[in-house]
């Protein structure tokens, strides 16, 4: 049968089984959304901005293993989808950006709202497509939902101009292609013979280990192997943080413990991680004391950034299985003993302020169950990956390779949607600056979403390096000046507004956001100078972690 161009697409989404879209409308896109009005099945999730279409995107695919679709016309539409596209590529999330174009004959014309969306996302895109044949548009959309699920998941963009929209062309339905994944390399030998000679093995699990669908695997494998998890801020969720494999945070603003047991010992099996600089610090001494196996589906990724001892290639949901399988079980509960002991030493430290982020962070983590937890990027974001206690994977959706303030509220929003659960947002008042403008979406959908502000009038992790690195010149970070009273900002939006100052209300405050069926605002009046610790220095090594600063000089 002949169909317009639109409603193939919509036609094609249906397919991939993509019945939830977030979007934003314009002249270049308005066939596709007129499509999708017409089609009941789809729901279309109007956002406030493209911007905050893409992260919900991102989190609705992050919160459900689905691939996210973001929709945005020509022009200043299709670049306010870029850094949501750039935040999915780094984090390796499935996404699928569908942006209008003008009219093929008018493309390269400078005309009005053109923009070249493909060229600009080559280099954050997996693949990307200009459909200038309307006879190539069916393919294009399945093979980009393939390509965004397949191996390493990542975004894709499909730039489809407006007369290729309007044009009638033949539909035949077919099948979505299952996802691609790479053969496992069949030796695993030397990865085999590496673990069963560890006397003090420790995994480092990543999102990858999350993508994959793979805690039970990662939990199976630690168990045969008595091996200690601890996890990248991506990893967050893969095992339940109380669970006695759990080591804990690894990294620039990981927990002590971590870092000790790290130093302690003489294995390190990264599954589905890419020794970040944020993991990693100085590349030429990670881990000089150990060997090191890397597990992951991305060859690139194998010896780019830490050189490896063995290596195994593949689906790390499979090659766990796989090792689990192998390897012998061990006996010897050395390292989770230890797991124990530093957890007991190393301690998070104490906030110094009137009102603790850490007591807000504790108690909505006991009060809200199992619901999504988002963040935006900055210190609030290190609190919450030190001290959430999460329970099942799936449920943190954060920011983590491009560090993106704005990411919290459309992600939230994303994950509210996808999962049917309520979601929390923990942000900063200078990221909530950047994207409140979607409280007025989450209301409209009376959405179960409570936002702890933590209002500390400052750029809060741009001041601490300030601080810490920078002879406290406080250069653009004081917002003092900012006189935003965010409960009357919820109020304003349709939500309903807290203010919170003392530790002592914290419960009581906490209890009764989350006992609201809709949006609630608790805005966390928190000390400026409330700094976020364990840190390690940039460039350094997990032995030069700071732990305190008495008196303004730093502690190792």
């Amino acid at each position: 049968m002949k169909l317009k161009g639109a409603e193939i697409i919509v036609k094609c989404l249906l397919e991939q089984n993509a019945t939830t879209v977030f979007g934003y409308p314009g002249g270049q896109i308005i066939d596709l959304f007129d499509a999708i009005y017409r089609e009941p099945k789809i729901t279309q999730i109007l956002t406030s901005h493209e911007q905050g279409a893409a992260h919900a995107a991102e989190g609705y695919a992050k919160s459900t293993g689905k691939v996210g679709v973001a929709i945005a016309t020509s022009g200043p539409g299709a670049t306010n989808l870029v850094t949501g596209i750039a935040d999915a590529y780094l984090d390796s999330v499935p996404l699928v950006a569908i942006t209008g174009n003008v009219p093929v004959p008018l493309l390269g014309r400078d005309s009005f709202q053109e923009v070249d969306i493909a060229g600009i996302t080559m280099p954050v895109t997996k693949h990307n497509f200009i459909v200038k044949n309307a006879d190539d548009l069916a393919d294009a959309i399945r093979r980009a939902f393939h390509i965004a699920r397949s191996d390493r998941p990542g975004p894709v963009l499909v730039d489809v101009p407006k007369d290729v929209q309007q044009a009638l062309i033949e539909y035949t339905a077919k099948q979505p292609e299952p996802p691609h994944k790479p053969p496992m390399q069949a030796d695993v030998t030397d990865a085999v013979e590496l673990i069963e000679r560890a006397k003090r093995p420790i995994i480092y699990a990543g999102g990858g280990c999350i993508a994959a669908d793979a805690s039970a695997e990662l939990l199976r494998f630690a168990e045969r192997i008595k091996a200690p998890i601890a996890t990248s801020v991506m990893g967050l969720s893969a095992i339940p943080t109380a669970h006695k494999y759990c080591a804990g945070l690894i990294g620039m603003h990981g927990h002590a413990s971590v870092a000790r047991l790290v130093e302690h010992s003489d294995l390190i099996i990264a599954a589905g991680a890419r020794f970040s600089d944020r993991v990693a610090g100085d590349r030429k001494k990670f881990c000089n004391h150990a060997k090191i196996v890397h597990i992951d589906i991305d060859a690139a990724e194998i010896d780019k950034n830490v050189r490896t001892d063995a290596y195994v290639r593949g689906d790390v949901k499979q090659v766990l299985k796989l090792l689990a399988m192998t390897v012998g079980e061990k006996r010897d509960e050395t390292m989770l003993d230890l797991n124990a002991e530093y957890k007991r030493k190393y301690a998070l430290p104490p906030c110094r302020g009137k009102l603790s982020p850490r007591a807000v962070i504790a108690c909505v983590s006991e009060n809200a169950g199992d619901a999504i937890v988002a963040t935006d990027v900055g210190q609030h974001q290190m609190w919450t990956a030190q001290g959430y206690s999460f329970k099942s994977p799936r449920t943190f959706l954060t920011s983590g390779g491009l560090g993106t303030m704005g990411f919290g509220m459309g992600a939230a929003i994303g994950g509210a949607i996808g999962s049917g659960r309520r979601a929390v947002l923990f942000t900063g008042d200078g990221s909530f600056h950047m994207n409140m403008n979607e409280l007025a979406t989450a209301v409209r959908l009376d959405l179960p979403l409570t936002v702890f502000v933590f209002d500390n009038r400052t750029l809060g992790m741009v001041r601490q390096w300030q601080k810490l690195f920078y002879g406290e010149r406080y250069s653009s970070t004081d917002l003092d000046a900012n006189k935003t009273d965010f409960v009357k900002i919820a109020e304003a939006f349709g939500a309903k507004g807290y203010l919170l100052d003392d530790d002592k209300n914290v419960e009581k405050t906490v209890k009764a956001a989350l006992a609201e069926s809709g949006v609630t605002v608790v805005d966390c009046k928190i000390e400026k100078d409330e700094l976020v610790l364990p840190m390690i220095p940039p460039g350094k090594t997990m032995h030069d972690i700071i732990t305190e600063i008495p008196d303004g000089k730093a502690r190792r």
